[in-house]
C-alpha cells in the first residue's frame, strides 16, 4: 500500500527528487491508467528509485464544469485505489482556481520545485496549466532544464480507439457495461451506504438495499443489472435495479435498489460495493402488481443461474 501524501507548504519535495512518477486525475483508474501506473513502477525498479503518482485531490471539472460533472469513482475511492496499485507514495495536489492559473512553467515549478523526477509517465493528450494550455512540448521544454525524461504514451485499447474516462462514461450512459469493464480493466461499481427506502420489496418477496447516488456518480444507464454486492468483504450475486422505477417514482429517494441473493440481514448506515456485469432490460412501466412481481422474480432467476460466487 503506498502512502498518500498531500502536496502542500508541509510536503517535502525531496521525494519527487530522482523518481519515477505518473501524472494525470486518473478518473476511474482504468486500463490506461494502469498502463502509466506500471510504467512508472517498472522505471522506478531498473533505477532503483521510488515510483509515484501525482493527481490532485478533485477532478478539476467540480470547480469549473460542476454542473456538467460525472465521475466514475468518488475522490476517496479513487485515491484509494491509486494507492492499492504498487506505487511507493500518492501525491495529492490541492486542485484550487489559483492552482489552475498558474501558467506551464509555474504550475511545474510549483509542483516540483527544484527537486524534479527522473522519469514523468503522461499521456499523449495531458493538458495542464492556466486554460490547460500545457502541453507534451512544454514538458519537454521543462525537461530540458530540470534533467527528466519524459514518457509520454498513446494509451489505446485493442481495437485502436483510445481509451479515455469520457469514452468509459459514454459507455455506460449506453448501458454497454460489459465493454466499459473491458477498458476498466474491472467490474465497474458503486461504492455507497445502505439508507431506509420503501420497505415495498420485502412485501412483494425481494427485499433491496436501497441506495441515493448522488448525481455526478449516477453515470449508468436505468435498467435492471445483474452483478455483485460485497458486504463485510463478502461477495454475493445482485440484481440491481439503476434508477427509479416509474411505478414507485412518487415514494423514493433512492436510486438504485439492490436485491442481494441469500442474504436477510440489516445493514442500515453500512457502505457496501456494487459490481454492475450484465444489463438485462431497460426499466418498465409496469401494468400491475403482479406483473411487476413477476418480472423481477424473473430477472433474479437469471442472476442465481448465472451469477456464480
Amino acid at each position: 500500500m503506498g502512502s498518500i501524501y498531500t502536496v502542500d507548504e508541509t510536503f517535502d519535495h525531496t521525494l519527487f527528487a530522482g523518481s519515477s512518477c505518473c501524472f494525470g486525475v486518473f478518473d476511474g483508474v482504468h486500463t490506461g491508467h494502469r498502463f502509466l501506473i506500471d510504467a512508472a513502477k517498472k522505471a522506478a525498479h531498473e533505477a532503483g528509485s521510488r515510483s509515484i503518482v501525482l493527481t490532485f485531490d478533485r477532478d478539476p471539472d467540480e470547480i469549473f464544469a460542476p454542473d456538467k460533472l460525472k465521475k466514475l469513482l468518488s475522490n476517496e475511492d479513487r485515491l484509494a485505489l491509486l494507492a492499492q496499485s504498487g506505487v511507493n507514495a500518492v501525491c495529492v495536489l490541492p486542485f484550487t482556481r489559483t492552482l489552475a492559473a498558474l501558467s506551464p512553467q509555474d504550475f511545474l515549478e510549483k509542483t516540483f520545485g527544484v527537486y524534479s523526477p527522473a522519469f514523468l509517465h503522461v499521456g499523449c493528450d495531458f493538458a495542464f496549466g492556466a486554460r490547460a494550455q500545457g502541453t507534451v512540448d512544454d514538458l519537454q521544454t521543462w525537461a530540458h532544464q530540470s534533467g527528466t525524461s519524459i514518457c509520454a504514451y498513446d494509451l489505446k485499447s485493442a481495437d485502436g480507439d483510445i481509451i479515455t474516462a469520457t469514452r468509459i462514461r459514454g459507455l455506460l450512459a449506453d448501458g454497454w457495461v460489459e465493454e466499459a469493464n473491458r477498458l476498466i480493466g474491472r467490474a465497474y461499481a458503486l461504492h455507497e451506504t445502505v439508507r431506509p427506502g420503501r420497505s415495498d420489496g420485502r412485501d412483494f418477496g425481494f427485499r433491496t438495499a436501497n441506495l441515493t447516488v448522488p448525481s455526478e456518480r449516477f453515470v449508468v444507464a436505468e435498467g435492471v443489472y445483474a452483478g455483485y454486492a460485497i458486504v463485510a468483504g463478502k461477495r454475493y450475486a445482485a440484481a440491481i435495479s439503476n434508477g427509479v422505477a416509474p411505478t414507485f417514482a412518487d415514494s423514493t429517494t433512492a436510486n438504485v435498489e439492490v436485491h442481494i441473493l441469500d442474504f436477510d440481514q440489516e445493514m442500515y448506515g453500512e457502505t457496501i460495493w456494487v459490481e454492475f456485469h450484465h444489463r438485462l432490460r431497460p426499466m418498465m412501466r409496469f401494468s400491475s402488481t403482479q406483473e411487476l412481481i413477476d418480472t423481477v422474480m424473473g430477472n433474479i432467476q437469471w442472476v442465481r443461474d448465472n451469477m456464480k460466487v
